[in-house]
């Protein structure tokens, strides 16, 4: 299958771009660099080393043979977008091009702007490029599990069925997005749904949990195919956050009571889970919700997860708790379905010690690439 990854030098779609690639798929990479840029204008790093993008696709064709094409350029750049569709002729566009920081989304006006202009229009861009060059192309949109937030009934996948003055419907399920980034994932989900009902596109949207894990069977491979590891208080998630401060010695950081429950799944399973939708995609005209997570796992929880390990690698740190900067309910009542794509075939791989251990033992190998001011949270929601 001719794939494209969008945003495939970033944290997912460099490991999705190089399991597809091995499975036999026609993959290339579309992608403007902003992560790396950002990188430099938030003066922080990755953990472990990153080769650039021509070095990491020579590399994987070294190692398997394989040929990843690669196109720099951003999807707001239309002009560009069709030419690499023309030029690939894509059956499947796996969508991971966009700003993925709820934290960058609420710095000031200039990064809330930044984000939904980045996010927002180059997906309506993309959908256009499929209406116009590849309608038969299967849209594989990476959503999240925050565009519902934290409500106090069970969360279904994409839809719910209401009952309202003795009439029934099925409706798309309730949004209440915590951030101006989890905003634009809910406008470009409106649009996709809009482009499907009136163009007759097929699109799969995946509400992804928080992804944690690091190694992929391909990125081990070499130590120039490695993934990032982020653990700034803008980039890097809670769980990479304390492995990072247990590495370094710090008090792991627990955001208020702690009590803030989230979805989560192993960067193995993101990488499946677009195999998946790529191999049964939507029907024509059918704007599928897939709820991509495996378990799910309170702050408070992930913190002392991490800190058993910490200690049993003689690391022993205690845990402290921070004003929250965020704006969002502490405690509350979190359950969501996620059957769709276990019944496709997903066998998930859980947060278990040894992934913890993993990732704790490449942190400590490059500790001396933390920046260590970078890792309290420095944005405030308020």
């Amino acid at each position: 299958m001719r794939i494209i990854v969008a945003g495939g030098d970033g944290f997912c779609g460099w490991p999705t771009a190089l399991y597809l690639s091995k499975q036999g798929h026609d993959v290339t990479i579309v992608d403007n660099l902003a992560r790396r840029k950002i990188d430099n204008e938030l003066h922080s790093n990755s953990v472990t080393p990153i080769a650039s993008l021509e070095d990491r696709v020579a590399k994987w064709k070294e190692k398997t043979g394989k040929t990843i094409k690669t196109f720099i350029g951003d999807l707001n750049h239309y002009d560009f977008l069709c030419e690499v569709f023309r030029q690939v002729e894509p059956e499947a566009f796996v969508h991971f091009a966009e700003q993925r920081s709820a934290p960058y989304s609420m710095i000031d006006r200039e990064h809330a702007v930044y984000t939904q202009s980045n996010n927002v229009i180059g997906n309506l861009n993309v959908l256009y490029a499929i209406k116009e060059l590849a309608p038969e192309c299967h849209l594989i949109k990476l959503g999240t599990m925050g565009e519902y937030g934290t409500p106090n009934i069970d969360i279904e996948e994409g839809y719910l069925e209401v009952e309202h003055k003795g009439r029934k419907d099925v409706v798309p399920y309730p949004k209440q997005p915590g951030s101006f980034y989890h905003l634009s994932k809910v406008h470009d989900s409106h649009n996709i749904m809009f482009a499907c009902k009136v163009w007759g596109i097929r699109a799969t949207d995946l509400n992804q949990g928080v992804v944690y894990g690091l190694h992929t069977e391909e990125t081990e491979m070499d130590e120039q195919l490695v993934n990032r590891v982020d653990y700034d208080g803008v980039y890097g998630t809670a769980l990479n956050r304390f492995i990072t401060q247990a590495a370094i010695g710090h008090d792991l950081t627990v955001y208020g009571s702690g009590g803030q429950t989230r979805a989560f799944l192993n960067i193995e399973d993101t990488v499946r889970c677009v195999e998946i939708a790529a191999e049964n995609p939507a029907d024509r005209g059918e704007f599928r919700v897939f709820n991509q997570f495996t378990e799910w796992f309170s702050v408070q929880e992930l913190a002392e997860k991490v800190q058993k390990v910490a200690a049993e690698e003689n690391f022993n740190v205690e845990l402290s708790h921070l004003d929250n900067p965020r704006v969002e309910a502490e405690d509350h009542y979190y359950h969501a379905v996620n059957t769709k794509l276990r019944d496709l075939g997903l066998e998930p791989h859980l947060l278990t010690d040894e992934v913890l251990r993993d990732i704790l033992r490449t942190v400590v190998a490059h500790k001396d690439r933390i920046i260590k001011d970078n890792v309290l949270p420095s944005i405030s929601w308020k």
